[in-house]
């Protein structure tokens, strides 16, 4: 069977990268990777652009971000908008994107939100099979108040679905960026999670880490340290 076009969706999660860094794939850049907004403010904005030879357009949509039964979810809201909803960028041109609070509620607590810019593929013309790439950013945007608990961190070896996961609770008020994540069990096992970012466990929260395959008979002692790297440093503790 002849297959003329093939959409392949690449998710390009940008979660452990220094606020001004460029993030890039194909021609489409993002900056900055991160969006946090210190209350009073209630606006910010990040620039899109178009480092290829032909136009494109992308799509920008904004969700509130929880975690729900130690997995990540996003939901529609009406707190805060992004704007515009659709950008057509020309080759070699920077694009505004603004981010409001709508909401007239006070931020009393992190709120944590993502915006997805999405960029559309562009239709396939021609006999031949072709592959078109579409791209998506996720970009983490966060609406914070100074004084609140800072992250602290408790963890459990769990079984789901007849798998070993690890899951890491939050009872800090604002969210942790974890890196280089291991656990250590009593009788010395690892559980090593990469030199990359591992994810985020967000305020008053818990994240779910699936135990690596290759860990096999990992927390028969116990899980009893963890070691990462954070966004305030690192992350050295022990039961």
């Amino acid at each position: 069977m002849s297959i003329r076009t093939l959409f392949i969706r690449v998710s390009l999660t940008a979660l452990f990268a220094s606020h001004g860094a460029m993030l890039q794939a194909a021609s489409l850049q993002v900056a900055p990777v991160l969006v946090e907004v210190p209350t009073p403010a209630a606006t910010s904005s990040l620039k899109l652009r178009n480092e290829g030879t032909k136009p494109l357009d992308a799509q920008i949509r904004i969700f509130r971000w929880t975690q729900v039964d130690g997995a990540d979810s996003l939901t529609p809201t009406d707190d805060v908008a992004a704007s515009p909803p659709l950008a057509s960028l020309r080759p070699g041109t920077d694009y505004t994107v603004r981010i409001v609070r709508t909401s007239k509620e006070p931020v009393v607590k992190e709120e944590s939100y993502r915006l997805l810019i999405d960029e559309l593929p562009v239709a396939a013309t021609g006999s031949a099979a072709t592959v078109n790439i579409a791209l998506r950013y996720s970009i983490p945007v966060f609406f914070t108040v100074p004084g609140v608990a800072a992250p602290k961190l408790s963890w459990e070896l769990q079984q789901r679905a007849n798998k070993p996961v690890i899951v890491v609770s939050n009872e800090g008020d604002r969210r942790v960026r974890l890196a280089k994540l291991k656990f250590t069990d009593g009788k010395g096992a690892i559980a090593n999670f990469g030199e990359g970012l591992a994810g985020y466990v967000l305020g008053r929260s818990n994240k779910a880490f699936d135990v690596p395959a290759n860990a096999k008979g990992f927390g028969a002692g116990g899980v009893v340290s963890i070691s990462a790297l954070s966004d305030t440093g690192p992350i050295e503790s022990k039961r």
